[in-house]
């Protein structure tokens, strides 16, 4: 796949861009690394222990947690897309990245955000069936359908973006190759494009709106059969306990989909892509930290296990230490 990337690159006649960054708050430089390096660490760090946790305690060993793992495997690739190169543009100032490694970071953004939204709807059909049918739900919450929904989810990440990609790589590029944000950003991109990019944008925004708005409808539409169940519950006590097995989900959702929103559909300036590279860094920052902060924070079971591994760890290191 490299090989055929710097064809296209010699194609284009480019071979490389330069990523302003934040460059026009050059005092920011140094705070902004030291920001984004806590966060990134954070987000790393957070999303291994989730990944520990589930596969160390059998106990978490069922489809919620299957794709709590899932997610958090995203998230660290999620993260690791762009922020390493904003951080070394933030320390180093070398803000040069090749034609094929600019493409390679476009696609892995596209994959992060497309499966991550998949992976989503696949955690909200688990918990509609786990509070609406929770009868059949190791039955119809199998392995085999729990593997297939993920994969899917992976699969259909992975191939999505692809011919937007291919196309977007046979462009001609002009002389002016200043990428005006801090990682390849599609927008920011074809705004250096020779070519007619009018095309590769309404394929864009129709892709922008398939992946965000419809796993979004999916999850809505599981979320009003939810809360329909759990309403017919009659005690309270019922009600708070299944409302319990969703709430983290709930707002995982609510608060990446919030800030996608504010995000992307902000009134566009003079120069969109220049106000929005800092809410842009935010979320792609803060995204992968919701995931095990939420659920650290109110996944009870999450806390238990969290704890028995940790004790299981110290036994094994005491009786070590006495052999």
């Amino acid at each position: 796949m490299e090989n055929e990337f710097m064809k296209m690159a010699n194609h284009s006649g480019v071979t490389e861009f330069q990523l302003l960054g934040f460059s026009e708050f050059p005092e920011l430089q140094l705070p902004l690394f030291i920001l984004f390096s806590i966060l990134y660490l954070m987000a790393v760090l957070g999303n291994l222990l989730v990944i520990f946790v589930v596969c160390a305690d059998r106990h978490l060993h069922s489809p919620m947690y299957f794709f709590l793992a899932n997610l958090s495997i995203l998230d660290i690739f999620s993260v690791t897309v762009s922020v390493p190169k904003l951080l070394d543009i933030l320390l180093t100032q070398s803000n040069t990245i090749s034609f094929t490694a600019c493409i390679l970071q476009m696609y892995g953004y596209m994959v992060s955000v497309m499966t991550e939204y998949l992976l989503l709807t696949a955690m909200a059909y688990d918990r509609y069936v786990a509070i609406c049918n929770p009868l059949r739900y190791p039955i119809i919450m199998n392995k085999r359908i729990c593997a297939l929904l993920a994969a899917v989810s992976w699969t259909t990440g992975f191939l999505d973006p692809l011919p937007h990609l291919i196309t977007i790589s046979k462009f001609s590029f002009c002389d002016i190759n200043e990428i005006n944000h801090f990682f390849c950003e599609i927008t920011a991109v074809l705004k250096l494009s020779c070519t007619d990019t009018s095309v590769i944008q309404t394929m864009t925004f129709i892709m922008s709106a398939f992946t965000s708005f419809t796993p979004l409808l999916l999850t809505l539409i599981s979320y009003v059969f939810i809360i329909s169940t759990i309403l017919k519950i009659c005690s309270r006590e019922g009600k708070s306990k299944a409302f319990s097995t969703c709430s983290s989900h709930l707002t995982v959702i609510t608060l990446l989909y919030g800030i996608m929103m504010g995000v992307y559909l902000l009134p566009e300036s003079g120069d969109s892509v220049k106000s929005n590279k800092l809410p842009t860094a935010v979320y792609i920052v803060t995204s992968p930290l919701l995931n095990p902060l939420i659920y650290s924070l109110r996944s009870k079971e999450l806390n238990v296990a969290l704890r028995r591994v940790i004790s299981r760890m110290s036994m094994l290191s005491i009786m070590k230490h006495f052999r």
